[in-house]
C-alpha cells in the first residue's frame, strides 16, 4: 500500500497546489484531498516539506518518462530533438494543477536550497538532453550555445503560455514555434 498512498498523497499535493498556491497548502489541505489522516505525510514523508520535494521529483520523472518513451537507440538526432520538445508541451504539462505547481516550485526554488537543487537538475538535464543531439548535427562549439539557446526558448515559450491562461492550441502553438527555433539553429549552424 505504501507506493499507492505515496503517489495518493503526491496527487494530492499537485491539486492543493494548484488551487491554493505552495504557501496555501498545508498538511490539512493535502490530507483532505487525498482523503487520508495527515499524519501519514509524516509517516511517508517526514513532513510537508519532504511531500512538497517528493512532488516535484514526481513532476520531474514524469516529464524525464515522457521523453524516454518515445526516444530509443535508433531515433535520429533532430528526431530526438523534437521529442524533447514534445515532452515538454506534453498534456499533462498543460494541466492547470501541473502548470501552477511548477510555477509555484520555480517561485519557491529562489528560497529553499533543495527546491532550488532540484531546479538545477531540472534545467541542466534539458541543456543536456538538447546537447547530446545538438552535438551529432553541429559543430562542437556551437552544440552547446545551440542548447541553451532552445532550453530557454522552451521554457520562455512554456512560461507564455501559462501565464496567458492560454489553451491547447496556444501551447500547441508554441510547441511548434519551439520546433522551427530548433530548426533554424540547425540550418543556421549545421555542418
Amino acid at each position: 500500500m505504501e507506493p499507492v498512498r505515496r503517489q495518493q498523497l503526491i496527487d494530492a499535493t499537485i491539486a492543493s497546489v494548484g488551487e491554493l498556491g505552495l504557501q496555501g497548502t498545508t498538511i490539512n489541505s493535502i490530507s483532505k484531498k487525498a482523503g487520508l489522516s495527515s499524519g501519514i505525510i509524516s509517516h511517508y514523508f517526514g513532513g510537508k516539506q519532504g511531500l512538497i520535494e517528493a512532488t516535484v521529483r514526481h513532476l520531474l520523472s514524469s516529464l524525464k518518462q515522457s521523453l524516454l518513451a518515445q526516444v530509443d537507440e535508433s531515433t535520429l538526432p533532430e528526431q530526438r530533438l523534437m521529442y524533447i520538445i514534445e515532452a515538454n508541451f506534453a498534456l499533462v504539462q498543460q494541466r492547470a494543477d501541473t502548470t501552477r505547481t511548477w510555477l509555484s516550485f520555480w517561485a519557491q526554488s529562489m528560497h529553499d536550497a533543495e527546491l532550488h537543487r532540484l531546479q538545477n537538475v531540472n534545467s541542466k538535464r534539458l541543456t543536456s538532453n538538447l546537447a547530446f543531439s545538438f552535438k551529432q548535427l553541429l559543430p562542437k562549439e556551437h552544440a552547446t550555445q545551440a542548447a541553451q539557446l532552445s532550453a530557454a526558448m522552451i521554457d520562455g515559450l512554456w512560461l507564455r503560455a501559462v501565464l496567458s491562461q492560454s489553451n491547447k492550441d496556444q501551447f500547441n502553438h508554441s510547441e511548434q514555434l519551439a520546433e522551427q527555433y530548433v530548426k533554424s539553429l540547425i540550418q543556421q549552424y549545421g555542418a
